[in-house]
């Protein structure tokens, strides 16, 4: 049985744990509301660059652009958007499982990956898979001078044949409890549902031409997507551990309630024997 010293150690300990807790919580808290931020105030631009690029690419016929023409795949690159630190719950873990769980669905093809986030370069590289390139220890000040950096490597290694496709897997931000894991295809760039049906609506007058501006719009626009997934994947890291935090907040609570309790039946339990020792050393020497 523990003592009461160890009691009141114990007890200071997890005291101390939720001390920090509480504080990572609040710093994660203020990330989360910066990151919220900085998403809504992506998101206009990205979506009226969405729309003119599906103008362009429904109205350029045969475009030869390299970024646009799909061939045989045999040689797939893979983003894994992972954080650079713990403490964020399953946020890591299932990035990392799902993107194990893709990897091996890949039979017949060779697959490499551009891991991004500290976490997830240490899983992987210390095991039996092929790591192209990396971009870790950023998140903490991130700013679109990496996107840049990353977009161009992923742009060159599929301009070169190095790769066929390329492909991206992150957590998408839903709220602070939810967390989505979405793989999106980056290249070759493949405009969506919602950027065909918008091409109809309306045509612009283009100047130089259709196929000048496509060359020239269509790596902003893959610029973009990747700052999209960069501010979705933060994010929902610090929505992960601001929950992961609350909770071991409130764990450290409920822990502290049940050690001060057993303390408090240690300490009645050792009063009562003191009690006892005193009452039958004094009944003992009555009898003399």
């Amino acid at each position: 049985m523990a003592t009461l010293r160890e009691i009141r150690t114990r007890i200071s300990s997890v005291k101390s744990t939720q001390q920090i807790t509480k504080a990572m919580k609040m710093v994660a808290s203020a990330k989360l509301r910066r990151a919220q931020e900085n998403i809504l105030a992506t998101r206009p631009y990205a979506k009226k660059l969405q729309s003119v690029v599906g103008h362009l690419i429904a109205r350029v016929e045969n475009s030869d652009h390299i970024l646009l023409k799909n061939r045989p795949i045999e040689k797939i690159l893979l983003v894994i958007v992972t954080a650079d630190r713990g403490l964020c719950g399953a946020f890591n873990a299932n990035i990392v499982r799902q993107a194990v769980t893709h990897i091996e669905s890949y039979t017949d093809k060779e697959v490499s990956l551009f891991v991004v986030g500290k976490k997830g370069f240490e899983f992987f590289s210390r095991r039996n898979f092929t790591i192209f390139n990396k971009k870790i220890n950023f998140f903490n000040h991130l700013a679109f001078h990496d996107v840049l950096e990353i977009v161009s490597s992923l742009i060159e290694s599929y301009s070169t044949g190095q790769f066929d496709q390329i492909e991206i897997l992150y957590n998408e931000f839903r709220s602070a409890v939810r967390q989505d894991v979405v793989l999106e295809q980056f290249l070759p760039f493949v405009p969506d549902e919602e950027m065909k049906q918008s091409a109809s609506k309306v045509d612009y007058l283009y100047e130089p031409g259709k196929e000048e501006i496509l060359r020239l719009i269509i790596p902003k626009q893959l610029n973009i997507q990747i700052w999209k997934v960069l501010l979705e994947s933060n994010a929902a890291e610090q929505g992960a551990r601001m929950t992961a935090m609350e909770s071991a907040t409130d764990n450290a609570e409920e822990m502290i309630s049940q050690l001060t309790l057993h303390y408090n039946r240690a300490r009645q339990s050792a009063i009562t024997k003191e009690i006892s020792e005193i009452v039958g050393g004094a009944e003992a020497l009555k009898e003399k």
